[in-house]
């Protein structure tokens, strides 16, 4: 047995040493379930069932009713079993944005009939919120819905959808009342993208790579029971996808940080003078404690949203931490490439699948000028630390009690 095992079943890790049966419990699973690595949607699907999928969620729900950092403690354990931890690669925006909503607004049906297949892989999410003339300001969007026997009809387009080529479902916030203010007018549904009407058609990007699209929604029909929430609670629960959003990506970007550059730097010492050499050591020993920094403060942001929904804290690793990736990725480019941008893999240009993040370099550096665009622009994120975590004055918002339908365009 390796010594990671041993030292959870000696009480270093705190969780599991005060919880005996637990601890039993993730070691017969790991047990029982290690011949599955190989299919690792039956794996999934066992954990799942286990509680040991998020054991943080309610039982029944892939959890146990534990605290968030349980979690990790579990997936060192399973670890010992060649069994590995879940990431959120996969199936981003199913495991860090649509299980946490369907969670807290969902019925119970739906949670059953969702989260495991979001776990296991099987069903790929994606997210329906921008719009061609509202990315930023997502509580403009334009996108109706109307009302019709037994559901809504939904007209209209979004814009920069992650994965909407290989999603099953999507998380899709439309307007169902356009004479009330923008947020108080609008309304949350799950939609099932092989519904007639949605049409899919793929963004390329500069790394090459087609991970986006705009999808236009031309008379879809929505059951009412597709409904997170009520009518007209959209911003609530679309608020809970995004702050759910900033974390995750704070939270994936703080497991890719700083390695590549070790690498890099190994290389770059036969090309350049020792000089040059110093200089790179010194910035790549920076970026590495700043990368460390940020990953204890999402450790924290973590335990914030361990008691209870994700706050404004999550902007603060959103914002930080795409902003150290670009860095990252800048300088190991200038250390292999020399700022070289040609791209002899990638082209001609593909679709991609969510784990589609690697590469070469010069592929790194092209994908990380979206970072700080993508899920609520550095600016925004500026506002909500601003104002909700330092307590700064808000920005003037002219529009924010005029009916949608009055506000010039």
């Amino acid at each position: 047995m390796s010594e990671r095992k041993t030292e959870a079943d000696s009480g270093s890790r705190s969780a599991l040493a005060e919880r005996p049966e637990l601890l039993a419990r993730v070691h017969a699973f790991g047990a029982a379930n290690a011949h599955l690595v190989r299919d690792l949607v039956s794996l999934r699907a066992a954990q799942f069932d286990a509680g040991l999928a998020w054991v943080y969620f309610p039982e029944g729900r892939g959890g146990l009713g534990l605290p968030r950092g349980v979690q990790a403690e579990v997936d060192v354990v399973l670890a010992d079993y060649g069994i590995p931890a879940p990431t959120i690669a996969g199936n981003p925006i199913g495991v860090g944005m649509a299980a946490p909503t369907l969670l807290a607004f969902a019925s119970g049906e739906h949670c059953d009939r969702y989260l495991k297949r979001i776990f296991t892989g099987e069903d790929i999410w994606c997210q329906l919120f921008s719009e061609p003339s509202n990315g930023s300001d997502v509580a403009g969007v334009a996108t109706r819905a109307t009302r019709t026997a037994g559901g809504w009809i939904v007209n209209g387009q979004k814009v920069w959808t992650s994965f909407a080529h290989l999603a099953s479902f999507g998380l899709l916030l439309v307007r169902t009342d356009p004479n009330l203010p923008k947020h108080r007018g609008l309304s949350y549904f799950v939609l099932d993208m092989s519904s007639p009407g949605v049409e899919v058609r793929p963004l390329f990007q500069i790394s090459g790579d087609s991970q986006f699209n705009e999808v236009f929604l031309t008379d879809v029909f929505v059951p009412d029971d597709a409904m997170l929430g009520g009518v007209g609670d959209g911003w609530a629960v679309a608020t809970a996808t995004l702050m759910n959003e900033r974390v995750a990506l704070g939270g994936a970007g703080a497991q890719r940080m700083a390695e590549p550059l070790l690498s890099a730097l190994d290389a770059a010492e036969n090309s350049c003078s020792p000089v040059e050499f110093a200089v790179y050591q010194d910035q790549v020993a920076r970026l590495w404690i700043e990368s460390e920094a940020f990953v204890s403060t999402m450790e924290r942001v973590a335990r914030a949203a361990a008691a209870g929904e994700p706050g404004p804290e999550g902007s603060i690793g959103k914002l930080w931490g795409t902003e150290i990736q670009q860095r990252i990725a800048a300088l190991e480019l200038e250390l292999t490439s020399r700022w070289c941008v040609g791209m002899p893999e990638g082209y001609p240009l593909t679709r991609s699948s969510p784990a589609d993040y690697g590469g070469s370099p010069a592929k790194r550096y092209l994908r990380s000028r979206g970072f700080t665009i993508e899920g609520g622009t550095s600016e925004i994120n500026r506002n909500i630390v601003g104002e909700r975590v330092l307590g700064l004055p808000p920005d003037l918002r002219v529009d924010k009690n005029v009916p949608w339908n009055e506000i010039p365009r």
